[in-house]
């Protein structure tokens, strides 16, 4: 199953493949160079499809829990300060995902679209500390009745060249359901208040929909 958001790339990329094969094997023949064509061509292919593929989770839904909202590596785990929503401290948990990672945006948590502002901004590496408040990046806060309010915080990295946010204000959501999705490599930020309890470690690696990161702790 491939994302809705590389249907374009897809066919694009699958025609340029039919397209130059055919004509290596017409102009070229038989050569060396036509054969290492043809394989470059296929390669281009493979990589598209697998960066657009958009495997099936099982989300099984927790009003307690935080899910991974993306595939990738865990970066950072910190207390901060949050200046643009909450303008106060939260726990920031930083998931970071290569070019070969599932790149998918899913819900952490379930609840009501309470804000949703795009930004334009520069194109850092996505490790890099100020690209969440420097590069190109999509801010949500999804109001949940036992979790209060989460946000999380797409960034575009170097190759990241467009965001894609699903989220409108108003709307109610559904953890683990498809949020948006960024192209090439990039990052996700998500802040949560300092009583949570966090269920993930530095460079743990985690899967979207699946891996629970943290939870409310009732007292």
């Amino acid at each position: 199953m491939f994302h809705k958001e590389g249907y374009t790339i897809i066919l694009m990329t699958s025609a340029i493949t039919v397209i130059g094969v055919l004509l290596a094997d017409k102009f070229l023949g038989d050569t060396w160079y036509a054969k290492l064509i043809m394989i470059l061509l296929a390669l281009m292919l493979i990589i598209v499809l697998q960066f657009f593929r958009n495997p099936k989770r099982n989300t099984i839904k927790n009003k307690l829990q935080i899910i991974a909202p993306v595939d990738g590596k865990v970066v950072v785990i910190e207390e901060v300060e949050e200046p643009e929503y909450f303008k106060g401290k939260r726990r920031q948990i930083s998931i970071f995902m290569s070019p070969l990672n599932v790149h998918v945006t899913r819900y952490c948590v379930s609840g009501t679209v309470k804000y949703s502002k795009y930004h334009p901004g520069k194109y850092l590496v996505a490790w890099h500390p100020k690209a969440s408040t420097d590069n190109e990046r999509t801010t949500i806060v999804v109001e949940n009745d036992t979790l209060g309010e989460i946000l999380y915080r797409q960034i575009a990295g170097a190759l990241a060249k467009r965001i894609v946010n699903y989220a409108k204000v108003g709307e109610v959501v559904e953890q683990g359901k498809d949020a948006g999705f960024i192209k090439f490599g990039s990052r996700v930020d998500i802040f949560l208040p300092l009583d949570f309890k966090i269920l993930v470690n530095l460079n743990q690696k985690v899967k979207g929909g699946e891996t629970v990161i943290a939870e409310k702790v009732l007292a």
